[in-house]
């Protein structure tokens, strides 16, 4: 492995822009794995790995095991406060991976999807992607206002989802609901329909907006409003627990 203790290696410096630069992550094509878990979700999926990175513990340890699983992979190993300064974590666990930022496939069928509009917290985005890969949506949209799907952050909070749900950035939503050949729901505190009095057998889309601000005007006129029964009295739901709670109704009602 390749030791680097200079803040000016460019190796270095190109590693730093990767974990902190969006506009280095989009113009590279390459986006930083953090940890075994991801870089196994990584590898399971097919991801093309371009670099390791160990800290010195864990170059010793047994994550140089990842040394060994992918030979053809560059490796280098970084002092402690290097390491640090590449990870979103406090206490980094001591491994991480350059990889390139997968490519959404349009031609995959999409019987489920959702629509995410202006979810600006990457650790929210990433739950969401994360509760979208667990109730089997085939695809995520995310409008132009959305966090970064591909940034560390954001991996850190799908845990793997991003390799198990196909993501689509910058698109447009309203434009999307309305050429989709089935019902896209939107959640409304207006709405007289209710979520679990909804066919969800079948072809369907969900839209969920900023916790703050809600969905746009042009989204809810291309979607279709319900609500979610709340007994308690509390007004609305955290934007992650409320994909989950009907997108694992529809999960409910196929089986």
């Amino acid at each position: 492995m390749k030791a680097i203790s200079s803040r000016d290696n460019p190796l270095y410096r190109e590693l730093l822009g990767l974990s902190g630069d969006r506009r280095a992550r989009r113009q590279s094509g390459h986006t930083l794995l953090d940890g075994p878990h991801l870089l196994q979700a990584g590898l399971e999926a097919g991801a093309t790995f371009r670099q390791l990175v160990f800290s010195e513990t864990g170059a010793s340890g047994e994550l140089a095991e990842w040394s060994r699983r992918l030979p053809q992979v560059p490796a280098c190993v970084l002092p402690q406060t290097l390491f640090n300064t590449l990870t979103p974590v406090e206490t980094p666990v001591g491994v991480l991976a350059v990889i390139d930022i997968p490519l959404a496939s349009n031609s995959a069928p999409e019987v489920c999807i959702v629509l995410l509009e202006n979810i600006q917290d990457p650790g929210n985005l990433g739950a969401l992607l994360r509760v979208a890969a667990a109730a089997g949506a085939d695809a995520v949209h995310l409008s132009q206002g959305c966090a970064e799907a591909w940034s560390p952050k954001c991996l850190r909070g799908g845990q793997g989802a991003h390799f198990q749900v196909a993501i689509h950035e910058s698109a447009d939503l309203p434009a999307l609901a309305r050429r989709f050949a089935a019902p896209v729901y939107a959640a409304s505190l207006g709405a007289s329909e209710a979520l679990f009095d909804l066919d969800l057998r079948g072809r369907v889309g969900f839209a969920f907006g900023n916790e703050g601000a809600g969905l746009s005007p042009q989204l809810c006129e291309a979607a279709q409003p319900f609500i979610i029964p709340m007994p308690g009295r509390v007004e609305s739901l955290n934007v992650a627990t409320a994909a989950a709670v009907c997108l694992f109704e529809r999960v409910r009602q196929r089986r």
